[in-house]
């Protein structure tokens, strides 16, 4: 497993307003982007930056989500996604609609970057704002950015250094979580996953790994007897656990650049992959405890077909919480 990468400065874009990004996950989850989207923007970004003449190094990504509304209708208990119809064909007929989840989002970006030119005084705010400037005319999980006010203080972007002792680097994480508020941020939590098998296991001794991840994806409901005869219904949901993709695996070696017809980029290595499922958790940025917390960054491992997305949360290092629903 790779281990959390350095970092010397946290930038942030604070409130970008985000059109139209992909609600659909992966095969089997929806409601917001899948963190490799982001990975792949923190990526793009890099490019973009090196081609301005940047120097800046992207590391780790955090989303905070400030708001959302996934474009669906509702029907009784049934949701289903607003669908556009697509431009008639050139033969004059009507083109198939394909389904497609669609997401309005207002989310926070940070990233956890390495820079010499960030060390020049005065130099942070003009960066960042540069930087803010390129994600705008990119596509975010598909997704159109929203024009900037350029007077509007809550997308000002700027930069936090922690480039010094633990005492002053947990001074200004503590500080920079308290205006990542009122927002969401996803981490991951394998843990649960691990709890919930050894649980099911007690009942059900062939239960599997997939059977620990279904039964966190829903809210199981069990009637609890009390001592008069009467009883309660309870739910097992302790917070805003919500099922996720993590990366891809492989299904086939890695192909040559150009050896598989009609893939979309013949210049570089292709593979046949599968998505890997697991469990996040929405909490609050007050509750986590140090900014690794918050970040996500990519772990490949090539001779095992594993490309992952990790996360720095650990649940031993934050306190009993309350709910945050």
């Amino acid at each position: 497993m790779a281990d959390f990468p350095p970092f010397e400065y946290l930038m942030v874009l604070p409130r970008l307003r985000v059109q139209n990004a992909n609600a659909l996950s992966s095969p089997m989850t929806h409601g917001f982007p899948s963190m490799t989207a982001f990975l792949g923007l923190m990526w793009a970004l890099e490019r973009k930056t090196q081609a301005a003449g940047l120097d800046l190094q992207f590391n780790a990504v955090s989303v905070v989500a400030h708001d959302f509304d996934e474009q669906t209708h509702r029907s009784g208990y049934i949701s289903s996604f607003r669908l556009t119809r697509n431009p008639m064909g050139k033969d004059g007929k009507p083109a198939a609609i394909v389904e497609e989840g669609r997401i309005h989002l207002e989310l926070s970006l940070v990233f956890a970057v390495r820079s010499d030119a960030l060390r020049e005084p005065g130099k942070a705010r003009e960066v960042a704002a540069q930087v803010q400037e390129l994600v705008s005319t990119m596509r975010i999980a598909g997704g159109t950015v929203l024009p900037i006010q350029p007077r509007n203080r809550k997308q000002a972007p700027y930069v936090e250094p922690f480039t010094g002792d633990d005492a002053d680097n947990k001074k200004r994480f503590n500080r920079l979580k308290m205006r990542l508020l009122p927002g969401f941020v996803l981490v991951e939590r394998s843990d649960l996953l691990d709890e919930r098998l050894a649980e099911l296991r007690k009942t059900a001794p062939d239960a599997n790994r997939l059977d620990a991840w279904l039964s966190l994806s829903r809210i199981n409901w069990t009637w609890q007897p009390g001592e008069d005869g009467s009883g309660e219904w309870q739910h097992d949901r302790k917070g805003w656990l919500v099922p996720i993709p993590l990366g891809y695996g492989a299904l086939t070696e890695v192909q040559a650049p150009g050896s598989v017809a009609n893939a979309r980029d013949s210049t570089t290595p292709f593979c046949f992959v599968e998505s890997v499922y697991g469990i996040g958790q929405w909490l609050s940025p007050h509750r986590l405890q140090s900014s690794e917390q918050m970040f996500w960054y990519p772990d490949s491992q090539p001779n095992e077909g594993l490309y992952r997305c990790r996360n720095g949360y650990s649940p031993e290092l934050t306190p009993e919480y309350d709910y945050d629903l």
